[in-house]
């Protein structure tokens, strides 16, 4: 590939960043009171998520040293641990889960312009449809002539949308906007739903804001050496998880929590024109569209290196791992780029929202968070764990199980059918599987493991068709 081994730490970090850094952030505490968390829920989920999250970036660091060769992380250390098939799934998860990420994008970035022109309405009719799938394929394009050199591009991006973000948290703070009343008001709950409920809703949301946090770990294969990619996941984490926090606590003071459970999409700039006026508003719909813009662009390469990846690695067919002149994978590129006009149209059909399609995105990429912090415990009990100056055996062991642990949370924690429909979406994947085992002349379950791990994903998925055929369940 172009220039492959030739991204540092700073290029890493910032991917890192704008992968993750995108829609969440401007959405966090309308959403969080949307769903029914009050001041304490939120401070809490926070906590676990501090924790789990920061758990689950110290393996990838770790596993990025333990295991260099395991390069582009994610569906590899699933196939490493636990099988082909499970590493597949994994690793289609994992594309399937960056792919919905654009698509809910799409969403808010048209929702937002419609703030400006009526003509986008609420971001998932026709005309958004249509303007969005032309940004799509730009993008594509651009990805398609290199994904080193649009990685280049992304680190121009991420530091301009970060000024206005930064700008809302100081406005805030100078307008004296934060009034304890607001932020003490029904502290721990109204009493229509338990703090366990309260806590286990802020979930999906702030898994959704850390989403694309393991960006640098999917490009290792393209960093100097892998030990940069797991130290940008770190960097790039912590400094959003202080982000996060500080937009989370001045927004709850700023507003009382019945006006910020009625925001519109995106609910900072609702803030924003609540502190200081319309202009505010303005100035947070203009950084949406920015960071939206700029974070797909992120999501396209992050798309395009799920793809190529497992091809290489031997999980995928061999024709999405071809390259072009310019160094890209072009059927990789291209299937992203189909599979993203798919679910953009859906976006249309079903008449989707920006949270039911991050709800989604979000659950698709639990597992292969799970099986990759499972993987690195696995490793740990063996002994492994902490080789080539990994550092010591106790953070190693803290790490692995909590990262573990947290895996489960986040299945225990998120609503069941969006659990459901991440599998219903993993199972069309294994046509593609039984294809890269035949053109390869290979055994195409080597294990019981694999073939108890298909059973399950097709029997869930049947489950899944029957309760949508039934009305009983909505994948959009």
């Amino acid at each position: 590939m172009d220039n492959q081994k030739d991204l540092g730490l700073g290029k890493l970090t910032l991917f890192a960043v704008s992968t993750t850094l995108a829609s969440g952030v401007f959405s966090l505490s309308g959403d969080f009171a949307a769903g029914g968390a009050h001041t304490l829920a939120v401070l809490l989920g926070w906590l676990i998520c501090g924790i789990g999250m920061l758990g689950l970036a110290i393996c990838f660091y770790r596993l990025s040293v333990v295991r260099p060769e395991l390069s582009s992380g994610i569906f590899n250390y699933a196939k490493a641990g636990f099988g082909d098939y499970i590493g597949f799934i994994n690793g289609w998860g994992y594309w399937i889960s960056a792919i919905l990420a654009p698509v809910s994008y799409v969403a808010l970035l048209f929702a937002t312009l419609g703030h400006f022109f009526d003509a986008f309405g609420e971001g998932n009719n026709m005309l958004s449809v249509i303007v969005g799938s032309i940004y799509v394929w730009f993008l594509i394009y651009l990805v398609y002539r290199g994904v080193n050199s649009a990685v280049g591009i992304n680190a121009v991006v991420v530091i301009a949308k970060l000024v206005p973000i930064l700008f809302s948290i100081i406005a805030i703070i100078l307008a004296g906007a934060f009034k304890m009343e607001n932020f003490m008001a029904n502290f721990a709950g109204d009493g229509s739903m338990t703090l366990i409920e309260q806590i286990k809703s802020t979930t999906t949301v702030t898994v959704w804001t850390f989403i694309g946090i393991e960006g640098a770990v999917v490009l290792s294969a393209r960093a100097k050496n892998t030990k940069i990619a797991g130290q940008a996941t770190i960097y790039s984490f912590i400094s959003l998880l202080v982000l996060y926090f500080i937009i989370s606590v001045l927004s709850m003071g700023a507003m009382p929590y019945e006006e910020l459970a009625q925001l519109s999409n995106p609910p900072m700039a609702g803030v924003m024109e609540y502190v200081v006026g319309p202009w505010g508003g303005v100035l947070v719909n203009c950084a949406v569209i920015l960071s939206v813009a700029g974070a797909m662009l992120s999501y396209v390469i992050l798309c395009t290196d799920s793809a190529y990846q497992p091809a290489v690695n031997k999980l995928f067919p061999k024709f999405l791992g071809k390259l072009n002149k310019y160094g890209a994978p072009t059927w990789a590129v291209i299937g992203t780029g189909i599979i993203l006009q798919f679910f953009i149209i859906m976006l249309h059909v079903n008449d989707s929202s920006y949270q039911a399609l991050y709800a989604l995105s979000t659950s698709t990429i639990m597992f292969p968070y799970l099986f990759s912090a499972l993987f690195y415990l696995k490793l740990v009990i063996q002994g492994h764990g902490c080789d080539n100056g990994a550092g010591g055996i106790t953070v190693a062991w803290i790490a692995a199980i909590i990262g573990s642990i947290y895996g489960f949370w986040l299945l225990y924690a998120t609503e069941i059918n969006y659990v459901l429909a991440a599998t219903l979406c993993y199972a069309p994947g294994t046509l593609l599987y039984l294809w890269a085992k035949k053109e390869r002349g290979e055994k195409v379950f080597a294990t019981k493991t694999d073939i108890i791990a298909c059973i399950v994903v097709i029997v869930v998925a049947i489950y899944c068709v029957v309760q949508i055929s039934n009305g009983n369940m909505q994948v959009f």
